[in-house]
């Protein structure tokens, strides 16, 4: 059995206590919401702060306000389950809910939160075993060691993001609010996430995720897709996020018929496969200045096939989860028809 090491519980009640107390102890302490990623590192001794800092009842992190007209801000504490019942955000933010409802069991979503799926550690073969199979491969350079068993010649750790919200979230154009005892600051979403499986957060330790900015939803929609083993519960070893703006009039509305409307801008987004979200630029391009029809989709899906360079540390063969990106980007736009 794993059991946690110890460390000390501390329980805040506002934002500001919170930021004060992991200023204080430094980078031994780590805030917790939901735990479900958090205790298992714990047990597994990929993670071992002092110091746990919950932020799980902070009111100021458990509100969800704004609509699709003027955008939505969702704290970082709602629940996965709370975002996928949310009834604004299932009719404005669809894409949002349907993201979250793939994410592990309902039980583990009753506890894990919007914040937690966000900031989700790097996940890796070679990482995510216990502390004595690490030990017996000598570590690897994530953790403990200094050699990347992914590519054992590379000075850079492979560890995947897999977490299903960041793709939607970088797609949408989402934006994080930052808190610390220095003050606020917001961050894009795009620009949140660094292409190293160590260091893959743009957030300092002393930094809390207090809430999410979504945008306005005025001629944008949004889909996702995800290749999983388990299709009930599972990491994503292949996520496809894809965006759609439309040219819309001063009102919002589609000034034609939906099968002759020009995408304004695109963005596919690609999951799992890096330790950083993979934007297809070239995929964009297809779509851009163009009707959504088959054989633009068709241009789109060649281009993630083509941009997608999946590694051996997950589940699935890696060539085969290649061929997937086509086919998941596929779905993923025939869906906006």
């Amino acid at each position: 059995m794993m059991r946690l090491p110890k460390f000390t519980y501390r329980v805040p009640r506002t934002i500001a206590e919170a930021v004060k107390i992991i200023g204080d102890t430094g980078p031994d302490a780590q805030f917790v919401a939901g735990g479900t990623d958090l205790y298992p590192n714990m047990k597994r001794r990929q993670q071992m702060p002092k110091t746990v800092i919950s932020v799980m009842r902070l009111p100021e992190l458990n509100g969800v306000t704004g609509d699709g007209s003027k955008g939505l801000v969702i704290g970082a504490s709602i629940t996965l389950t709370e975002i996928c019942e949310n009834e604004i955000i299932k009719r404005d933010y669809p894409v949002i809910a349907s993201a979250a409802r793939t994410i592990s069991t309902p039980i583990l979503r009753n506890m894990g939160t919007i914040g937690g799926n966000l900031l989700l550690d790097t996940r890796c073969n070679y990482y995510d075993q216990n502390y004595e199979w690490r030990k017996a491969i000598n570590f690897c350079l994530k953790k403990d060691g200094d050699v990347c068993w992914v590519a054992p010649g590379s000075s850079k750790c492979w560890a995947v993001q897999s977490s299903d919200l960041v793709p939607v979230m970088v797609a949408i154009g989402a934006k994080f609010r930052l808190v610390s005892t220095l003050g606020d600051r917001m961050i894009d979403a795009a620009a949140f996430y660094n292409d190293d499986g160590i260091d893959y957060l743009k957030k300092r330790p002393d930094e809390l995720l207090a809430d999410i900015h979504l945008p306005p939803t005025n001629g944008w929609r949004a889909s996702y897709q995800k290749l999983r083993r388990r299709g009930a519960f599972d990491f994503p070893v292949l996520g496809v996020a894809a965006y759609v703006r439309y040219d819309v009039d001063s009102n919002g509305a589609l000034p034609h018929g939906r099968a002759s409307d020009t995408i304004a801008d695109a963005k596919i987004v690609l999951g799992g496969i890096a330790p950083s979200p993979v934007q297809v630029n070239e995929a964009a391009q297809a779509l851009i200045g163009n009707s959504l029809n088959e054989d633009q989709i068709q241009a789109a899906a060649e281009a993630a096939y083509v941009k997608a360079r999946p590694l051996d540390n997950t589940d699935f063969v890696y060539q085969w989860r290649k061929q997937m990106a086509r086919q998941y980007t596929l779905r993923a736009l025939r869906e906006l028809l």
